[in-house]
């Protein structure tokens, strides 16, 4: 029997979660961009199924069912299915996450989001609808946990905790919000202690905006969920972009958004920072949302290798901190192979956010850039 989320939760264990779907997916040419609908798994199951793989093999604990923004409003408002509905997306997207999580010991996690329907009339019996019939998919299909992502609103993220909570399995919610607060002004700490208290056992952030920022959204939450009396696991799942201007709508605001990321990318060695900086504000569960790729997962996966107690199968094909070049023949690529190629990456080639922020400065004519 596999262990249940809280169970590993309680434990202390380290969970690490999946990366990012929906772009990942759009490069390869299995999602059309714009309302990056998941019909993708009705499509193409092959494509989503090979995704789950390589992210479990990095490292993945949780596989999260690819259901992003299946919800039947949604796929009418994109436009971009005819002949699917939301109930085929969603039975094939479990069937495939269950498939490849057996393949190892990670879990499944059905995942709702946010909705068309809020913004449009902010009813609560109508939004609530939505996320039942979602429920009534993923509680067919038996899947281990329930994850509200993606909720630009705290309200709206509520709602689909009430829903998901009577499935009486465990329910994580995460927001998209900034440390400013979410899109109605409520506060991260407001936003994580309504959502405990409708019945959240993991609350964090997802998507939206890089992992130190998201770091600053979390640690607000903990600190008024502390200052409450309650208890909640965190939960991470960041960009894997550097957006450093930390503004409120997040990356969609972003000149290079969505076809032009690539200039923002993280590497492997600002993944282990950021997975060591989590660990140590006593976030518990970590993944990835857009951006990360499985290399990133595994970069989590291996820094907290020690606390885990194990690495990745993926490692098997990778020298940690970049050992593997040790047999190389040329002399100034061996000496890479050492701890400190990653930890002192900054004093050999620079600051990288700072380098890669004058490539931008240059490409695209900025006057004034907020560094880190």
């Amino acid at each position: 029997m596999k262990k249940g989320i809280l169970e590993r939760l309680d434990a202390g264990e380290v969970v690490i979660g999946d990366g990012g779907y929906v772009l990942q997916l759009e490069r390869r040419g299995y999602v059309k961009a714009g309302h990056f609908t998941p019909e993708a798994a009705v499509e193409h199951p092959e494509a989503v199924r090979q995704l789950h793989r390589e992210f479990m093999r990095a490292g993945a604990d949780v596989l999260e069912t690819f259901t992003f923004y299946s919800s039947d409003d949604k796929l009418e408002l994109s436009g971009n299915v005819t002949n699917i509905t939301g109930e085929q997306i969603n039975e094939a997207a479990c069937k495939l996450a269950r498939e490849v999580a057996n393949e190892g010991n990670a879990l499944v996690a059905g995942s709702v989001s946010q909705t068309p329907c809020y913004l449009k009339s902010r009813n609560e019996e109508e939004v609530k609808a939505i996320f039942k019939k979602q429920l009534d998919f993923f509680m067919k299909k038996d899947v281990d946990f329930m994850i509200a992502e993606y909720f630009a609103h705290g309200e709206e993220a509520v709602w689909a905790v009430q829903v998901l909570k009577t499935s009486g399995k465990p329910v994580a919610a995460t927001l998209c919000i900034s440390p400013e607060g979410d899109m109605n002004g409520v506060s991260p700490g407001d936003c994580a202690v309504r959502l405990v208290k409708a019945g959240a056992q993991i609350v964090g952030v997802n998507c939206h905006l890089d992992p130190m920022c998201c770091l600053k959204t979390v640690k607000l939450m903990k600190k008024a969920l502390e200052d409450a009396h309650l208890k909640a696991h965190l939960m991470i799942q960041p960009l894997g972009f550097h957006t450093p201007e930390c503004n409120h709508r997040g990356y969609i605001s972003l000149p290079e958004y969505p076809f032009s990321l690539e200039s923002r990318a993280m590497n492997r060695w600002d993944m282990q920072k950021y997975a060591r900086e989590a660990y140590n504000a006593g976030i518990r569960y970590i993944g990835g949302c857009c951006g990360f790729e499985p290399y990133h997962i595994r970069a989590l996966a291996e820094e907290l290798a020690p606390e885990r107690g194990l690495l990745p199968p993926a490692s098997q094909k990778h020298g940690l901190w970049g050992s593997s070049l040790a047999t190389q023949t040329k002399p100034w690529v061996k000496a890479r192979s050492h701890v400190n190629t990653g930890k002192t990456f900054d004093q050999h080639l620079g600051d990288p956010c700072a380098l890669r922020w004058q490539r931008l400065k240059i490409n695209h004519g900025y006057r004034k850039l907020c560094l880190r």
